[in-house]
């Protein structure tokens, strides 16, 4: 579809592949298993078949996301992150669907059921979230019949970009893991427990599979990533000034008067506001970038649209482009930092009604 609002997300694919080869060039031979839920963080990569059939096996978060791809076109492994529910079954039985098993009630549905499923067994090592604790993962086991069909046991790293010893707690009780499965059930194709923090600090958590995720997309998943992988950043939120006018001093600026203008100024009224994404946080507390300078946001950041002190202007026009962020003059993470966030927030979170515009560049 052809992209006729002032406002878009670009999205560089070929930066995408760069960051892809990089981590190749970093976990050797392990299988890559990118990681693509809520529309591949926000940047609609998942709506790529040409760049899914890259891989041979893709990671979402929830069924319906594994259904899409289906649907898609997408005929490879695809593996849910997160134990589904039970009156997901026949989603993921019509949709061949790999899932993450921990729950002992989701398996006692499934055995009720008596439908063939493949699972990765998901071990809960540290993260206090969901898995199989290592005390009970005999008993566990014991409950498998046939129709479980165990390709895969895997592990998250809670911490691994912040506490070194606690990661290590959690790979040693993973392996302890291991070998009480590999024990009991043979030819387990998939063993992971690398995302990306794990990735670029512990090569000891690579295993035979790695989860790639916001480094993928070209972002730094911890302050000192970017020096030990050289990333390329694969999106820019761009939009356009809709309306100039040049009001007095005195003037109130957007809803609530909480910015007043201290002298004549040249406003721009730029289309996209939080509706699209753009955090209300930067009211009054941050800039754009418009014909190479920054412009600060004046007023609060409203549904639709944003206004800009655009008076150090020489030559401003309806029409200019405006960057919200271009990973050079403002980065991705800068505005995190201001809306005490993380990367991945920002980006996942730029709305459905901004389009997204593909470039090889």
């Amino acid at each position: 579809m052809e992209i006729t609002r002032p406002t878009y997300l670009e999205i560089n694919l070929n930066n995408f592949i760069y960051n892809i080869n990089q981590v190749k060039e970093l976990v050797g031979n392990r299988t890559l298993m990118p990681v693509i839920k809520a529309n591949a963080y926000g940047t609609y990569i998942n709506k790529r078949l040409d760049i899914l059939n890259l891989f041979d096996i893709v990671a979402v978060a929830t069924v319906d996301e594994g259904v899409e791809l289906r649907e898609l076109g997408y005929q490879k492994e695809i593996f849910i992150l997160n134990q589904p529910y039970k009156d997901e079954i026949n989603k993921i039985i019509d949709n061949d669907i790999t899932i993450g098993l921990s729950s002992i009630e989701f398996l006692n549905e499934l055995l009720r059921l008596n439908v063939k499923v493949k699972v990765h067994l998901e071990i809960e090592t540290g993260m206090g979230r969901t898995g199989i604790n290592v005390e009970e993962l005999d008993s566990f086991i014991d409950k498998l019949n046939e129709n479980i069909i165990v390709e895969g046991i895997y592990t998250h790293l809670s911490s691994a970009d912040t506490d070194k010893d606690y990661t290590y707690n959690q790979l040693n009780l993973f392996k302890r893991a291991i070998l009480m499965i590999e024990k009991r059930i043979n030819n387990i194709k998939y063993i992971h427990a690398a995302a990306s923090n794990g990735i670029v600090n512990f090569k000891e958590s690579y295993f035979n599979l790695v989860r790639v995720g916001i480094i993928m997309y070209g972002y730094p998943s911890a302050d000192d990533t970017l020096s030990k992988i050289d990333l390329k950043p694969v999106a820019k939120l761009k939009s356009k000034i809709t309306f100039l006018k040049t009001v007095p001093r005195n003037t109130s600026i957007s809803y609530g008067r909480t910015y007043i203008t201290n002298k004549d100024t040249k406003v721009a009224t730029i289309a996209i506001g939080y509706a699209d994404g753009l955090r209300r946080e930067l009211s009054n507390n941050w800039y754009v970038l418009i014909n190479n300078k920054k412009c600060p946001i004046i007023g609060k950041i409203c549904m639709d649209s944003f206004m800009a002190d655009v008076t150090d202007l020489d030559d401003v026009r309806v029409g200019d482009e405006v960057i919200i962020w271009d990973n050079e003059n403002i980065k991705l993470e800068d505005i995190a930092e201001r809306c005490n966030t993380i990367n991945y927030e920002i980006l996942c979170t730029i709305s459905e009604r901004v389009p997204r515009k593909f470039i090889k560049e």
